[in-house]
């Protein structure tokens, strides 16, 4: 049986000249190289002093031409954006470390890995030392406030901090130019950028500041994430979790480790297997097999706390987080119901026959789901996008979408019910190569399919996979899957563009999302951690929907696109979204992009 997907991952991409991957090649921007529209000429520190204590009183606007790039000791400083009022959003500004200045360790930027990680750790740095320098400079509105962006429990790519193959470094910080009412205070714009920013990066950006063993700690916490899930594959898992993780939360608004009663996991003897990570040497832990696991258990024991820290192990996480040894295959996909989304031309046949009226299900569209529907729609689109690793909860799942049991099936015939469960479509799903962990409590009716089913007794894992099986009424092969039809992407065509011409993307948390006019819901992908990925998803769909208008020649398919979307941001970077450098992105999945794709609801033609 063939996958159920479209498209492979990494197919070639149809000729398309709007598409991510067919974008002129630039080469990567030097730190501290003035940003676009910005003016080319270096300025010295004496003139950056003259021009602040000249325009001291002036009106706000007296602050524009600080756009550009200064030569402080040291430091290159880059305005990028100089806010128009100070009470409006701060001021863009990059601190630029040339490499013999900043000093890193060759072994902190010799790789690409490393330089990901590397920034992670300088932005942590940045972080503890911005609130020390922030507010010196007091005035109106956010005068003197220099913040940067918070990173999580989960070390991304992002814009925030980058570090070059030659060990520069470039800071991003916003930061709130002076004044008093609506008029510029220069002597503290003078104390703001040529002293307190200059400190700001001695004290974070350069070698003399870092704990060099943390950073190497730091380092190979994530090499031994990445190496240990690049293992899954041939060892035919889709994840594993090192005995001895600390998997509880303090809260649901906390994402750090439990601090106290916390028990950590132990594989189970028949699951236990043994995976080599380059810096911690062999790791014995739970290997969770390719196919159908179940994890079951009574109410708080924690199954859902599992699933989390499995859905979450896609990222490599800090060292002392407790889940830097639990790691999941990329490509996995946590999906759950969303009563009320938009759906549009999602072919939810597998699951939703012909509904009453003679509704297509087919080209499903919608924009209020239920929950059978939502989720059906959901599944279909992950495996759209690449994915052949699901994950699910029974909790936040329709009911119907799961399980129908016999009594139910006795009363409501066959004919009179549009919906095929999934536990009728499970070892299709299995047999084509797509694995599923799934969090039961409540029905037994997967016993008889699941290849593996792990039971959690008082947070304890525990192999329950005979005595399932032997409790199970039959083992019966399930109802085959029909023909898949391809998806036709340009039922999602976008328009998202404003009058000026750009991509108007607002995101201030992972929950919801503004694209152009429209406010996107995203609380049911679950595997969105920051704020930055949602914005650059949201700049991502832009070139998506260039390279969904009609044209000659085939069109492609969502596959296609985020193929070469991740080409692209491989080779250009996330500055390679916007028209000026921000900040405050950072790198989204490929899953996520086409999650926050499908839930835009107004869809149509440019």
């Amino acid at each position: 049986m063939t996958h159920p997907i479209d498209a492979a991952p990494n197919a070639p991409s149809p000729a398309n000249a709007a598409s991510p991957a067919n974008a002129a090649s630039t080469p990567e921007r030097d730190p501290g190289a003035a940003a676009p529209g910005a003016e080319a000429q270096v300025t010295d520190v004496g003139q950056l002093r003259a021009l602040l204590l000249r325009i001291d009183g002036q009106s706000y606007g007296a602050y524009k031409p600080l756009r550009g790039r200064w030569r402080l000791p040291g430091l290159m400083l880059r305005v990028d954006r100089v806010q128009g009022d100070p009470f409006a959003s701060p001021s863009h500004v990059a601190l630029c470390v040339a490499p013999g200045a900043a000093r890193l360790p060759a072994w902190a930027y010799s790789t690409r890995g490393r330089r990901v990680a590397t920034a992670d750790f300088l932005l942590r740095q940045l972080g503890r030392c911005a609130p020390e320098i922030s507010g010196r400079a007091r005035g109106s509105g956010g005068s003197g406030r220099v913040s940067v962006t918070q990173p999580g429990q989960e070390v991304l790519e992002r814009s925030a901090v980058q570090v070059t193959p030659e060990g520069a470094v470039e800071a991003r910080v916003r930061v709130g130019l002076p004044a008093r009412g609506r008029r510029v205070l220069g002597r503290g714009a003078v104390a703001l950028l040529l002293e307190s920013l200059p400190a700001l990066a001695a004290g974070a950006l350069v070698r003399d500041a870092l704990d060099l063993p943390a950073l190497e700690r730091h380092l190979h916490a994530v090499e031994d994430q990445q190496a240990l899930r690049a293992q899954l594959r041939a060892a035919g898992l889709v994840a594993f979790v090192a005995d001895g993780a600390l998997l509880p939360r303090r809260s649901g608004v906390d994402p750090r480790p439990m601090a106290t009663g916390a028990v950590v996991t132990e594989a189970p003897e028949p699951q236990r297997v043994t995976l080599q990570a380059p810096h911690a040497g062999p790791l014995r832990g739970l290997g969770i097999r390719e196919g159908l696991t179940l994890v079951v258990g009574g109410g708080y024991h924690g199954k859902s706390t599992l699933l989390r820290a499995l859905e979450l192990g896609v990222y490599d996480h800090v060292p002392g987080d407790g889940r830097e040894r639990v790691v999941t295959r990329s490509d996995a996909v946590k999906v759950r119901s969303e009563d009320g989304r938009a759906v549009h031309g999602v072919d939810i046949s597998l699951f939703i026959g012909a509904l009453p009226g003679g509704g297509d299900t087919t080209a499903f569209a919608t924009d209020d789901a239920s929950g059978s529907t939502s989720q059906a729609a959901a599944v279909v689109e992950a495996l759209e996008a690449g994915s052949a690793l699901l994950l699910l909860d029974e909790d936040t799942s329709a009911t119907n979408l799961l399980v129908r049991d016999a009594r139910m099936a006795a009363l409501v015939a066959a004919d009179k019910e549009p919906i095929t469960p999934l536990v009728a479509r499970a070892a299709a799903l299995r047999d084509a190569g797509v694995s599923l962990v799934l969090v039961v409590g409540g029905s037994g009716a997967y016993f008889g399919l699941a290849d593996t089913v792990l039971w959690l007794d008082q947070w304890r894992l525990v192999d329950a996979t005979e005595r399932a099986h032997a409790l199970a009424a039959d083992r019966t092969a399930d109802l085959t899957l029909p023909a898949r039809r391809p998806w036709a992407p340009e039922r999602a065509r976008l328009a998202l563009q404003d009058r000026k011409g750009r991509v108007r993307v607002r995101a201030d948390d992972v929950r919801r999302v503004t694209v152009g006019e429209q406010e996107v819901d995203l609380r049911g992908v679950s595997q969105l951690v920051a704020p930055g990925q949602v914005r650059a998803a949201g700049f991502a769909l832009a070139d998506l929907a260039e390279g969904m208008q009609p044209g000659e020649g085939t069109r492609p398919t969502v596959a296609t696109l985020l193929d070469d979307l991740e080409l692209w941001l491989d080779d250009e970077g996330l500055d390679v979204l916007t028209a000026s450098p921000r900040g405050d992105l950072a790198r989204p999945r490929r899953y996520e992009v086409a999650a926050l794709l499908a839930r835009l609801r107004r869809p149509t033609s440019r």
